[in-house]
């Protein structure tokens, strides 16, 4: 039986369109050139059809925001998914079909291609990584390593691949990392502080990094703990330690965290891994856009 994908939605028109026209207006800044050449020629002012074509094997993410750049740029285009968003594609398949004005496909046929094949690498890695552990509790989350400005793409990408989001921005969650705890002098008054001054209901989450941390972290009650770059060993025992003093805190494992090293890092009992990699280190999927008619003229 096929693994059931469960698709995030997409970010709402209010969000979405915004960064959609700025890409557009981008990519064609004072015109497309090219295609408004051709546009003097009548049969390239009508309507025509295009396929997009996997040229890789890979997990498709990407398609709505698609399809709503294309209805943005000409509401005449009719955008069809021809498969599931996060459904695997194999080389060669015809994962959507276009049919609308000419001239329209071709000035949205690079941005639309850009960000479909940069979300479908990202969904891609993620479902590699996520399927190492499908059979455990543990669950992959992302992190806020992202390229700015696509964030909320690059997340709902994770999410299309079976990761869990983390935080979207530093207003969703309090996370006292090194730098943090360093600047407030401690575990203690770092939290402490935070109480002081953060709203309610925020979670707190501390990054750890040895075994005294964990105890700092547990006697100020943190609500996650994110036990970071450790070994194995001091992981089992770090998971052992907070499921004794407090089973309702939250552990969350991060660094170095790879595809072979996923599974063990999870067999340690951890409830959530934090990895960048399906993010930072995914190649683009593989995609092209290939016209199939154009009308001739009568």
């Amino acid at each position: 039986m096929a693994e059931e994908v469960i698709v995030p939605p997409v970010p709402l028109p209010l969000v979405l369109d915004s960064m959609l026209l700025e890409w557009l207006r981008e990519d064609v800044g004072r015109g497309d050139q090219t295609t408004q050449a051709l546009s003097t020629a009548s049969r390239c002012r009508q309507k025509g059809a295009a396929r997009w074509v996997a040229k890789q094997k890979g997990v498709v993410a990407g398609l709505p925001i698609a399809a709503r750049l294309f209805h943005l740029l000409d509401s005449q285009v009719v955008f069809t998914a021809e498969v599931a968003e996060g459904q695997a594609c194999e080389v060669g398949q015809v994962i959507a079909t276009l049919h609308g004005p000419f001239n329209a496909l071709l000035v949205g046929e690079r941005v639309a291609l850009n960000i479909a094949m940069r979300l479908s690498g990202i969904a891609t890695m993620t479902r590699q990584y996520s399927a190492q552990i499908a059979d455990l509790p543990t669950r992959l989350v992302d992190t806020r390593k992202t390229i700015p400005g696509m964030r909320i793409l690059e997340k709902y990408a994770s999410r299309v691949g079976g990761a869990m989001n983390h935080r979207l921005g530093l207003d969703d969650a309090v996370m006292l990392k090194d730098n943090h705890i360093a600047a407030a002098g401690g575990i203690g008054p770092a939290i402490a502080l935070v109480r002081q001054n953060c709203p309610y209901p925020l979670t707190i989450e501390v990054e750890v990094e040895s075994l005294v941390m964990v105890e700092a972290a547990l006697e100020h009650h943190a609500d996650i703990i994110m036990l970071d770059n450790m070994s194995l060993d001091l992981m089992r025992t770090a998971v052992q330690m907070i499921r004794q003093k407090n089973a309702q805190t939250k552990i969350e494992a991060s660094g170095n965290v790879t595809i072979e090293t996923i599974r063990a890092i999870a067999e340690t009992g951890v409830d959530y891994i934090s990895s960048s990699a399906p993010i930072t280190r995914s190649p683009w999927l593989d995609l092209s856009m290939k016209m199939d008619s154009v009308p001739q003229s009568p």
